[in-house]
């Protein structure tokens, strides 16, 4: 599909044609980082975060050629830079996912040999695949990566998906499609608990004898490679691409990533790094505070998952449950409270973790941090984890985690301090280019100080300067969450189209939602944002590459 029809088929449902075919004005928000007019930027008088725990005041940020040229409250600012006035802004360094699987799709299943032996398959069969490299499988434009650099995220290493040995990672760059973006490939080789089925290995004991099995013959055939270099006389050792793999988890300048799940698959993944001796870095840590000492004395890297669990307890009743019933009630409490606190607990041991997105929300991801603090990790502690933490684990701290000259310039801008409720993020900065974002003023209720009365029909229009679209909003209540769909013209003819509402938040007043439109094979995301008082919604309407643009709703009166 042509650029220009994908054009049309996204203008038609904001009347937007007219707009950006003849004005030569972009939208005040330009998500797509194409604003660009300069590539020097001087960040004035703002609050700014070097590192966590380090602030200074009315300081000024030259960004030059992609780099961090100057820092300091009296810097010289160039004749042809683009101004940010930061007078009440905060600027914190850009925040680094040490395991991400945005924009990265999991390969086709390879079919079955007709000779095929359950007891002994090819590896590919069994989910072995540790030469494969995760950017063949990467989209650097998906709005994945729009999402996640919207939250903050500025770099990411991404992980491959698949099987027991899916592949190697590669440390990315959220910056400007016109760039590879790519900072390092085969950064670590990533292994799971991941049994096959129907076939060998089937459980996780046996995935773990197969691990060990692969990394021992990958030690023998290093060795006798490095003999036949030296000694030509020697048998020319086989060519395998598998075990070739491992090689450089040997001397450990090639990590090992494990994902683990819980307290039990971090015990047995310490326990092949103790038996086999490679650098570990433990992906996805979750209900492992336990065995907090074994994991310091492993010395392993921890990536915390910034997917907390629901408190199932709320939804107990436990008014008129027997002893029995209401103690179960309060395990369940304590667990989660455990899983809450878990960050903290890993800084009161010194530590020193980063955070996974894997299985994460990013709509949930700051809401998750705030909670990890309301339960005892401290704001340093938590921006140490998104920022100079990652980066020592991933071995970019040379290059980025804190705001330094000669460090990549990427960097979080936002209204207020970022753990903050009503702090929203301004401006981000990936690789020197500047990305924008829509800001309103946070409303503290729903006008009488009840929350958000969001269940029913809503009328909404989406504004630009050519005119009005007009559609309709169906929010239903689904538990403790929501369900719903929007219904609007369809952009490619006549009729009209209805599409699925996804990842609904409501925070008090505060409204959050997103919807898909699917153009001709293009699958293109619409991200909504806002407040509602009494029966009136007022936010904004986002759209990737394209801005931001006002959309308001009205809810319709029940009808019997």
């Amino acid at each position: 599909m042509s650029n220009i029809y994908k054009l049309r088929l996204i203008l038609g449902l904001l009347v937007l044609v007219g707009f950006l075919q003849v004005s030569p004005v972009k939208a005040q928000s330009d998500a797509s980082g194409e604003k660009r007019v300069t590539g020097t930027f001087a960040i004035t008088n703002a609050t700014v975060f070097t590192s966590p725990g380090q602030s200074q005041q009315n300081t000024t940020i030259i960004i030059k050629n992609g780099l961090i040229d100057a820092i300091g409250p009296n810097v010289s600012i160039p004749s042809n830079a683009h101004r940010i006035a930061g007078d009440s802004l905060y600027v914190y360094p850009g925040f680094i996912d040490g395991g991400s699987s945005a924009g990265v799709s999991r390969p086709k299943d390879v079919e079955k040999p007709s000779n095929f032996n359950a007891s002994s398959p090819p590896d590919e069969v069994a989910g072995i695949t540790p030469y494969r490299n995760v950017l063949d499988y990467f989209d650097a434009n998906s709005n994945q990566i729009n999402d996640w650099r919207k939250a903050g995220f500025t770099m990411g290493q991404l992980i491959p998906e698949g099987g027991m040995l899916p592949g190697k990672t590669a440390i990315v760059v959220y910056g400007h499609k016109s760039s590879s973006n790519i900072y390092k490939e085969n950064a670590a080789l990533v292994a799971t608990f991941k049994g096959s089925r129907g076939m060998y290995p089937a459980t996780i004991l046996g995935v773990m004898a197969k691990f060990r099995d692969l990394y021992k013959n990958s030690e023998y055939t290093s060795q006798h490679a490095n003999l036949f270099a030296s000694n030509p006389g020697i048998r020319r050792p086989e060519k395998n691409k598998t075990l070739e793999a491992f090689y450089g988890s040997h001397d450990g300048s090639t990590p090992i990533v494990f994902a683990v799940e819980d307290d039990l698959t971090t015990r047995r993944a310490i326990r092949l790094q103790e038996e086999l001796g490679f650098k570990l870095i433990l992906n996805g840590v979750s209900g492992a505070y336990p065995i907090i000492p074994q994991i310091k004395d492993s010395q392993a890297a921890v990536l915390l998952t910034l997917d907390l669990p629901e408190d199932k307890s709320s939804k107990m009743e436990d008014s008129e449950s027997d002893d029995e019933r209401k103690a179960r009630i309060e395990r369940i409490k304590e667990a989660y409270q455990a899983r809450l606190a878990e960050a903290a607990k890993f800084h009161e041991a010194g530590i020193p973790f980063g955070f996974t997105s894997q299985g994460a929300k990013v709509g949930d991801v700051r809401k998750n941090i705030r909670l990890m603090i309301e339960n005892g990790l401290s704001e340093e502690a938590a921006l140490a984890a998104l920022t100079i933490n990652a980066a020592k684990i991933l071995g970019i701290d040379n290059y980025a985690g804190t705001l330094e000259k000669g460090k990549l310039a990427n960097m979080v801008i936002a209204t207020d301090s970022i753990f903050k409720e009503d702090s929203q993020i301004k401006h981000v900065f990936a690789d020197g280019h500047m990305f924008d974002y829509e800001t309103t003023e946070k409303k503290k209720s729903n006008g009488n100080g009840e929350p958000a009365d969001l269940e029913g029909r809503w009328e909404y229009s989406a504004q630009s300067p050519q005119g009005d679209s007009q559609g309709l909003l169906v929010f239903r209540k689904d538990g403790e969450d929501y369900r719903g769909e929007i219904t609007l013209d369809n952009p490619a003819g006549s009729g009209q189209i209805t599409s699925e509402l996804k990842n609904i938040s409501v925070d008090g007043s505060s409204l959050r939602f997103e919807f898909n439109i699917d153009a001709g094979g293009n699958n293109i995301t619409f991200n909504v944002s806002g407040d509602i008082s009494g029966n009136e919604f007022d936010g904004n309407l986002v759209v990737a590459d394209f801005g931001s643009f006002p959309m308001r709703a009205t809810k319709q009166p029940e009808t019997k």
